[in-house]
């Protein structure tokens, strides 16, 4: 329900299209805006100082010198608590200057409104905010929108102040509901100034869709088939966006002694520590035996549950497909042999699944010898990985750098990991096993890891923040920007970068084409990042942060002690801990 302007106390003395959208904003519990502004914007930050000035509530506004830390910040918050937050940028250049992060929040399915203004359409003085400055007709292009409307669930133009607020409900709305993502707004400056009247909208009439469940038939096909199979498997990657759907599962897996298999996780799907935890699937090139042997596999949110080229079920495996979004049509290349595909809510989908299963009978011989079975390969597979770990005199692995950093990990513990050719390692030996205690971008574009840091800190200030990242995500996340930041705003983290000098990815992904190519053989993939800049002084010089680089293995637990000890200080810590070299693998 909508009231108009004369029924509503009068709040602002002047009252735009601008102060209506930021209005707009508050109703729908948006808590941060974060910012970069530009020309485009003088009504947004009128309505800001007004507010300000009267004591008016409005989102806190974050000063981001950087568009891709702005909107890495909003993803971040918005995985670690479920609401979305906003993202204001200048025009085309400040949309363009999001650049990855808007890959990453769609593909990672996490909800964010972004505005963008536009160039004055008036350049006469016909209108308030008619072009002033030779920029204007610099930055007009045709079609703005188009910059991200390959990326976003939902895009429009702000054309008059009368509805704007049902704009920016509708775009959260949408960006809300499976699968969630971004949603982008864009207004001109003259529409942006144009006076108002004020409404009141009630966002508990622009709730997202309600989650999704399985239609009866198949939850009994699926509960038949899993109670019939002799070597059942689960696959899952981003389950664990909703810490609830954990427990279920783990209550599925347990009473049917059902193996679980992370396939490239951005959160903690599963307890690691778990009998029935197997491990975890990356770019691996090796078959995997529970895959291979498995007979019945549910897949549940999971992108990419096996890379099919050297690791994939049997032809006679029995698959079932459950996700939000199990079509993937933003994907041009995407299929699976599955039985059935659902579009469901996992959490859901998982309480039907076990609430017939209590129901079921089930021969519970066959299951205890299984999970018999799964315990011992658990077990085996974590005594292999606990001998990765251990301690060399001459060089510091990743291994035992990820288990040095376990041990620092306690249950107020967020790790924001962003690893890339070490992400396998630090979900193996980081051993998450609380929800939430763990996320990844879900996507590919790097640079995510520093902003996400400080949205998740801003979202949970109480919580220890540790953000592990390969030096060439670290200079892709802006450190100059993110460090000024976590000072500004009071959202200190520790950042250990998994250092080697260069691009491993590349170098790994020329091998697994050309694994005795030239390259290999003159060992030239020209990734190397030598000579190396003193990372951990760019955060320093631009935040203040603790700065320490780490070379020897004595020195690294020590190292981690006093970016504790910083952190407790309120007070950022990067430790440059020096792998062995890309050139030197």
């Amino acid at each position: 329900m909508q009231y108009k302007n004369e029924e509503v106390p009068r709040l602002f003395d002047k009252y735009t299209t601008s102060t209506a959208f930021l209005e707009a904003l508050q109703e729908a519990g948006v808590s941060y805006i974060f910012c970069n502004l530009g020309s485009d914007h003088p009504a947004i930050i009128e309505s800001l100082a007004e507010a300000s000035q009267k004591g008016i509530k409005l989102p806190k506004v974050i000063t981001c010198p950087h568009e891709m830390v702005a909107l890495s910040a909003a993803h971040g918050f918005a995985q670690v608590t479920g609401k979305p937050q906003a993202v204001i940028v200048h025009v085309e250049c400040g949309t363009q200057n999001l650049g990855g992060a808007i890959h990453n929040a769609a593909k990672g399915r996490v909800p964010v409104l972004i505005f963008a203004g536009a160039s004055p359409f008036t350049q006469e003085g016909e209108m308030i905010g008619s072009r002033n400055e030779f920029i204007h007709w610099i930055q007009d292009v045709f079609d703005q929108r188009g910059i991200v409307r390959g990326y976003v669930k939902y895009n429009n133009e702000i054309r008059s102040g009368k509805n704007v607020k049902q704009l920016v409900h509708r775009a959260l709305q949408i960006a809300q509901s499976d699968p969630k993502g971004p949603v982008y707004l864009v207004g001109p400056r003259e529409v942006m100034e144009e006076d108002a009247e004020r409404i009141i909208i009630n966002p508990a009439l622009w709730e997202p869709i309600r989650p999704s469940a399985l239609p009866e038939e198949g939850v009994q096909e699926i509960v038949a088939n899993l109670v019939n199979a002799k070597n059942p498997l689960i696959i899952t990657s981003y389950l664990g966006r909703n810490p609830e759907a954990v427990n279920e599962l783990i209550r599925l897996s347990e009473r049917l002694s059902i193996p679980v298999i992370e396939s490239v996780p951005n959160y903690m799907n599963f307890p690691s520590n778990h009998p029935m935890h197997c491990g975890y699937l990356w770019n691996s090139q090796e078959q995997n035996d529970l895959l291979s042997r498995a007979d019945v596999v549910l897949i549940l949110d999971s992108d990419v549950p096996w890379i099919p080229l050297k690791n994939k079920p049997s032809e006679h495996c029995k698959i079932y497909y459950i996700d939000v979004d199990p079509l993937k049509e933003q994907m041009p290349l995407w299929y699976i042999p599955s039985q059935r595909f659902f579009r469901a809510d996992s959490y859901t989908a998982l309480q039907q699944l076990n609430r017939l299963l209590e129901r079921t009978s089930i021969n519970q011989e066959v299951v205890r010898k299984r999970y018999k079975i799964i315990e011992k390969i658990h077990c085996e597979q974590r005594k292999n990985w606990r001998e990765q770990e251990q301690y060399r005199e001459d060089v510091i692995t990743p291994e035992y750098l990820t288990a040095c950093v376990r041990e620092i990990v306690d249950d107020n513990t967020i790790i924001v990991n962003e690893g890339i050719s070490n992400y396998e390692v630090i979900y193996r030996h980081i051993q998450a096993f609380r929800p939430g205690s763990i996320i990844g971008s879900g996507a590919g574009s790097l640079g995510w890891n520093g902003g996400a840091s400080i949205g998740v800190k801003l979202a949970m200030p109480d919580k220890k923040v540790i953000n592990l990242t390969g030096d060439g995500s670290y200079l892709f996340s802006i450190p100059s920007t993110v460090h000024w930041m976590a000072r500004r705003y009071q959202t200190p983290f520790l950042t250990v970068i998994y250092n080697n000098r260069g691009w491993k990815s590349p170098k790994l992904s020329t091998l697994g084409v050309h694994p005795k190519g030239i390259a290999n053989k003159i060992n030239e993939f020209w990734v190397s990042f030598e000579p190396s800049a003193d990372l951990a002084k760019i955060a320093e010089a631009a935040g203040g942060a603790y700065a320490q680089t780490v070379t020897k293995p004595g020195e690294l637990k020590e190292a981690l002690q006093n970016g504790l000890q910083a952190l407790e200080k309120g007070r950022s810590a990067v430790l440059d801990v020096y792998l062995p070299s890309v050139e030197e693998e």
